[in-house]
């Protein structure tokens, strides 16, 4: 291979051979000190932190990585305000650091800031807007207490109506007083992150081994289903993380869960104009509620989200209730002059979050506390239950932490608050690299890598997806470095083409093609 189409990090490639060895390696008794379980984010940050303190480590999933709830959230990288509002100082606090690390530390290449403006509607009154901003400037004070530059997250401030419409001429000028401007932090995609984690715990010796379902959980281990060959086998290990997510109640006992879920509409960018910031559009009769408008940068914009409980048996792939979509138009409708009609809702999508049901958690499932939970078994089994996507790293630190306690293993102190992951860099590094700006905010040194693939054969430079930057180059990536192992890998999670579902017939004829040229390599 031309070495300029190489990982940055040695070792973090994950491909079907790497997957098929480590698979029989366990299948021929190899023990591991740390089985986990669950390669959403928090079961990937479980199997880095693991591995970064000299344990060996194997990390499943029946299904791919990010198949859950980590590829359905906002792509935001959250401070903590809502926290701070309820009272949870301590969430708030953990939030806004764990933010901090991520875009200065960790992943300066997949987290950047993104601006937020809070229009001043005639249905925001003038004491809701009195605590709204006093609400942002708190969490600057956040910003500050977690030690996170002014350079990386500006201040907030107070917009005029034409300011405000500068940043989003969609909305309704009548009655607009004004707006609030603040900052947060914004993932390039939610799934990418979690490939980045999984593949810099691969570089540390981390069996990363997807289509692999726990059939059943103990202390020792698990017996498990190769879902490509349909074999069956057990993995030995001294101790179990259970970071399953919604699923995790459903591997161990005394682990209740109360699922929410968070819908989210794909439109086209076309529908509500140029939009250089995201929009906080307050819910009608709450006070401290937004629907959020979060251009992508991509030729779509997200609108979300809701928070309702969810009952019954936990999907796969959560459906979008068409009364979802109905309250996200009617929200949008208060504050935009331009009309959005069911018709322009080109995808929408739903993700579950498994939040921690406790004996007095009554009412809405927007009320208990994100707060993460672990939790350990008699026989052994440490479970991670709750918490939300910005906080993952914290999470698998905590859950590794009663890992290693529960038995007594010979560990490290954890090191991922200032590990790098994979194609990470400083903002002078990543700036200077000779190739487009949006492959270096998804992949970031490894962008270089990327465009070679394209450069060396023309026909992988070009989109994939009329109207959509996603080349054949980043699906051939994917299948030779990111794990992706069929279609759906590759559309629906290392690309987010598949959000639009005209868009992900388009590129079907694409992804078989990059999986095609793999093939012929091996």
């Amino acid at each position: 291979m031309n070495p300029t189409s190489s990982p940055a990090l040695p070792g973090s490639s994950l491909d079907a051979e790497r997957r098929r060895r480590e698979l029989a390696e366990l299948a021929d008794g190899d023990v591991v000190d740390v089985l986990v379980v669950g390669l959403g984010a928090t079961g990937a940050g479980a199997a880095l932190d693991a591995a970064t303190r000299g344990l060996s480590v194997a990390a499943i999933d029946a299904h791919d990585l990010a198949f859950g709830t980590s590829r359905w959230s906002s792509k935001l990288i959250h401070g903590g305000l809502r926290y701070l509002a309820s009272g949870q100082l301590d969430v708030a606090h953990e939030s806004a650091v764990e933010r901090g690390i991520l875009m200065e530390r960790t992943a300066p290449h997949l987290v950047r800031a993104q601006p937020f403006v809070l229009p001043l509607t005639p249905l925001v009154s003038r004491g809701q807007a009195a605590l709204a901003r006093a609400g942002f400037f708190a969490g600057d004070l956040l910003r500050a207490g977690a030690r996170t530059s002014r350079g990386t997250l500006p201040r907030p401030r107070t917009l005029s109506a034409v300011e405000t419409r500068h940043f989003a001429p969609a909305l309704r000028p009548t009655g607009l007083r004004g707006g609030l401007l603040s900052w947060d932090g914004q993932l390039s995609d939610d799934a990418r992150l979690v490939t980045a984690i999984a593949r810099t715990a691969a570089a540390h010796g981390a069996r990363i081994l997807t289509r692999t379902r726990a059939l059943g959980l103990r202390g020792d281990g698990a017996l498990v289903r190769d879902e490509l060959t349909g074999e069956e086998l057990r993995i030995r290990a001294r101790t179990v993380v259970n970071a399953a997510g919604v699923w995790a109640g459903g591997l161990v006992d005394d682990v209740r869960l109360r699922p929410s879920r968070g819908t989210h509409l794909v439109l086209r960018s076309e529908h509500l104009g140029r939009l250089s910031a995201g929009l906080h559009i307050p819910i009608p009769g709450e006070t401290n509620r937004f629907v959020l408008v979060l251009p992508q940068g991509d030729g779509r914009v997200y609108v979300g989200l809701t928070d309702e409980p969810v009952d019954g048996a936990i999907p796969d792939v959560p459906e979008v209730p068409e009364t979802d979509i109905g309250f996200l138009l009617d929200v949008l409708g208060s504050a935009l002059a331009v009309t959005v009609r069911r018709e322009d809702v080109v995808g929408a999508f739903a993700g579950l979050r498994p939040l921690l049901d406790t004996q007095d958690a009554e009412g809405r499932t927007a009320d208990i506390s994100r707060k993460h939970a672990v939790l350990t078994s008699p026989d052994g089994v440490v479970t991670v239950v709750g918490g939300k996507l910005t906080t993952y790293r914290r999470m698998a630190q905590d859950a590794v932490d009663a890992a290693v306690a529960a038995r007594g293993l010979p560990a490290g102190a954890c090191r991922t608050a200032s590990l790098p992951l994979v194609g990470a860099a400083g903002p002078r590094t990543l700036a200077g690299l000779d190739v487009p700006s949006r492959l270096v905010q998804r992949y970031g040194t490894e962008a270089v890598a990327v465009h070679a693939l394209g450069v060396e054969d023309p026909a992988l430079a070009r989109p994939v997806v009329p109207g959509h930057p996603v080349t054949g180059a980043e699906l051939l990536w994917a299948v030779r470095h990111e794990g992706a192992l069929d279609a759906s890998d590759l559309l629906d999670r290392r690309t987010r083409i598949g959000l639009v579902p005209e868009d992900r017939a388009t590129a079907e004829e694409a992804a078989q093609d990059a999986l095609a040229r793999h093939a012929q390599l091996h």
